[in-house]
């Protein structure tokens, strides 16, 4: 592993965990660039305590929950509010739906089991297995991380759902000039991949190249002389949805596995 990444530039979008990230691509021999491409993920007490109370108020029929980081912030809340019994007795009166591996664990820690969970980690997985339930009139809880889910969230309400949002955490944008320097990079191939954490990092990217009028240059730089690394399906799946078609993505979401794959690929491309 020592020397897979030698002589190659990697640019990392992620803010969280770059020093990290940075250490794992310097010890396989590679050139790390920290480039992050959002701004930081913050808490959002307000948003949280409103859906909390209501939540627990008006206990839904069924919790959709996405990630196992926004479900310990609620627990957390909860807790803060005075309402973590209450909390706990919603959720487990209610048919829970969960998407990735952390959310189940999470869960699996106050002894509640999901009805439904993706079979790939992925929305397109989640949507597959609440396919055979009818959810006609139904209320949901949709737990949601940092950004919004419109397919999913319009899958449900095509499903006949009323559908209530409820976002612990917020993406903030990235500094200014960040992305225009990332851009200007991935263009003229002074990196040679940009590793990617999480789904708003490129949406952050893409908006802006689409604002300067150079998306399209942009994609086709990834499908030429710029890799496209991915953390997990979350993330592949923004990249797929903008155009890229060339991605390099772990079997399994870990920051480290990524960059053995990127690794892989390097050394069977020589």
């Amino acid at each position: 592993m020592a020397e897979q990444l030698k002589g190659i530039t990697v640019a990392l979008a992620g803010p969280r965990k770059s020093e990290e990230m940075a250490k794992l691509v310097g010890n396989m021999g590679g050139i790390p660039l920290l480039r992050p491409a959002q701004g930081t993920v913050f808490l959002d007490d307000g948003a949280l305590r409103e859906g909390l109370n209501s939540w627990t108020q008006q206990p839904p029929d069924w919790a959709v929950l996405t990630t196992g980081m926004g479900l310990d912030a609620l627990f957390g809340m909860a807790e803060d509010m005075g309402l973590g019994g209450r909390f706990l007795e919603v959720l487990s009166a209610s048919s829970i739906a969960a998407r990735g591996y952390k959310t189940v664990n999470a869960l699996k820690k106050r002894g509640l089991v999901p009805v439904v969970r993706d079979d790939d980690g992925s929305t397109s997985g989640l949507i597959r297995g609440l396919q055979e339930f009818d959810l006609a009139g139904k209320e949901v809880v949709l737990q949601l991380h940092g950004e919004p889910a419109p397919r999913l969230t319009a899958w449900l309400e095509a499903a006949g759902a009323s559908v209530r949002e409820v976002q612990p955490y917020r993406h903030t944008p990235p500094e200014p000039g960040a992305l225009e320097l990332l851009l200007t990079e991935i263009l003229e191939a002074k990196v040679n991949a940009v590793a990617f954490t999480s789904a708003p990092q490129f949406r952050f990217l893409s908006q802006y190249a689409q604002e300067q009028g150079k998306l399209a240059q942009m994609l086709e730089a990834f499908e030429r002389e710029v890799l496209a690394v991915s953390v997990g399906k979350i993330t592949s799946q923004a990249l797929k949805e903008e155009g890229v078609q060339r991605i390099i993505m772990p079997e399994h979401e870990r920051m480290g596995s990524m960059f053995v794959e990127l690794g892989r690929y390097v050394v069977a491309g020589r």
